[in-house]
């Protein structure tokens, strides 16, 4: 399920938006039984993101990076945590409004996007209410 949102310029770089995102995730509780927590445990991510910067902001919000290192490890190990953000992705591609950018205004896109995410948790959740 999305935890957090952002929204960029398209030629911004990816790992310039870390630190906002991180900061979007909701203050819900993440994880089951104990303390509550407000920030996943640790951030798995590719390549792109293998910046001193980067792993120094999720340090500093209590969460431990698992970066692929550019040029000494291979982004094949990060597959199977990948895959979760990739179906994420085409969870949102299925609604039109978002595979094409047609709204010139940022806050009317940031609008869809978000009613998009919400209703990619509400599926998530019927399908989990729907196998009990």
């Amino acid at each position: 399920m999305p935890l957090g949102l952002t929204l960029s310029d398209a030629n911004r770089h990816d790992s310039r938006m870390l630190a906002p995102t991180l900061d979007a995730v909701s203050r819900a509780q993440i994880g089951g039984s104990g303390r509550p927590r407000c920030r996943p445990c640790k951030l798995h991510a590719d390549k792109a993101y293998d910046h001193r910067r980067c792993r120094g902001e999720c340090r500093a919000r209590g969460i431990t990076p698992r970066i692929a290192r550019r040029g000494i490890e291979s982004s094949q190990r990060l597959g199977k945590h990948r895959w979760v953000i990739e179906h994420t992705f085409t969870w949102l591609n299925r609604f039109r409004c978002l595979t094409i950018r047609y709204e010139r205004r940022a806050d009317i896109h940031l609008a869809f996007t978000t009613l998009a995410c919400a209703l990619v948790c509400l599926n998530q959740i019927q399908r989990f209410y729907e196998t009990l």
